[in-house]
């Protein structure tokens, strides 16, 4: 199910949290309404790690990852690094990118299997999102847009777009990534996605002003009606087969 979320009356919680289907990372410093929602949903199923990325709490739009890795800019301070190290499962592997682009939240969207990239980023940084994350990487863009990680929201079971998407990029996007897609808005008709949505394979968290009908899009295109047991999802990733959920 989709829940709504404020991080100190701002709505845009995909900028100060970060959701996988084996971890999720939040801000240091929100109010404990805003731990708490993510508690319900997600404790005793994946670790819930409060972090900084390079001193902020912007680490939803600096880092990126998937359940097999995460991904941090180079300003991420080695106490950070070891803090998240600690936390996160032993299987996630971690690692700095030195890239010129380094807000990695913007310029690359994944999900398991697929990675979406911006054009313009380093050969190197395309072959660590590869071999860290184990996805197949697509240099693309959203709507004519070149951060896709703002304007595109992908799980293992689908994807919400850019509402200026063409038909034709909808049709390519969804071949590219394997999964249905649909364009739409978030926050009450905000495009900006990635800002106000966090999303994985059974649960999601959109901004406090998104409306009853953006939810059900998200709800629908996720495919979270079915995943209303969090105890039968607990069972599946027991028994590492997320693969149930393609």
């Amino acid at each position: 199910m989709a829940v709504r979320a404020q991080f100190e009356n701002n709505n845009e919680i995909g900028v100060f949290a970060m959701l996988t289907n084996s971890y999720c990372l939040v801000a240091n410093g929100g109010s404990e309404n805003f731990y708490s929602i993510f508690e319900t949903e997600l404790k005793d199923i994946i670790p819930i790690v409060h972090t900084s990325i390079a001193g902020t709490r912007i680490l939803g739009r600096l880092c990126v990852g998937n359940r097999h890795g995460l991904l941090v800019p180079s300003t991420t301070t080695d106490q950070e690094l070891a803090h998240l190290r600690n936390s996160l499962p032993g299987s996630i592997r971690i690692q700095r990118v030195e890239e010129r682009l380094s807000a990695l939240g913007n310029v690359i969207v994944c999900n398991d299997y697929v990675a979406l990239i911006h054009p313009d980023l380093d050969r190197e940084t395309e072959e660590i999102v590869a071999d860290v994350l184990q996805v197949e990487v697509f240099r693309q863009t959203v709507a004519d847009q070149v951060l896709v990680g703002a304007f595109l929201k992908m799980t293992n079971q689908g994807a919400l777009v850019h509402p200026r998407t063409s038909v034709r990029d909808m049709e390519e996007l969804s071949s590219l990534m394997q999964v249905p897609l649909v364009a739409g808005t978030i926050n009450r008709g905000s495009d900006v996605i990635g800002a106000g949505l966090l999303v994985n394979d059974w649960c999601a968290f959109a901004g406090w002003d998104s409306t009853a009908t953006e939810l059900s899009v998200v709800e629908n295109i996720f495919k979270l009606q079915d995943h209303h047991a969090p105890s039968a999802v607990v069972q599946d990733f027991r028994s590492t087969l997320v693969e149930s959920y393609v």
